[in-house]
């Protein structure tokens, strides 16, 4: 399902134009990004939760030419998801 396929279902089910959906659906992902951005997790009951994840520097190899790098720490966003969406797509 892509993004312009969640536009036309909520559309479809409120009632609401997709112009309208489409704003508030890019809005929520802005702001969801600049959350996570700015090292705050974003939680939403029933759902699921972003978070940030810390990765601890490490030693990694370039294997064509024979040499050893460091990866400096670093975050990842991960989505964690809730109990009762794990239950409902079980």
């Amino acid at each position: 399902m892509t993004k312009a396929d969640i536009v036309s279902e909520i559309s479809k089910s409120t009632g609401i134009d997709k112009s309208t959906v489409l704003a508030s659906v890019e809005s929520f992902m802005d702001i969801v990004k600049d959350s996570l951005a700015q090292g705050e997790n974003v939680y939403l009951r029933g759902f699921g939760s972003f978070v940030i994840k810390k990765r601890a520097q490490k030693t990694a190899r370039n294997i064509s030419k024979n040499t050893t790098i460091i990866i400096p720490e670093h975050n990842i966003p991960s989505f964690k998801p809730a109990k009762t969406f794990l239950n409902e797509v079980k």
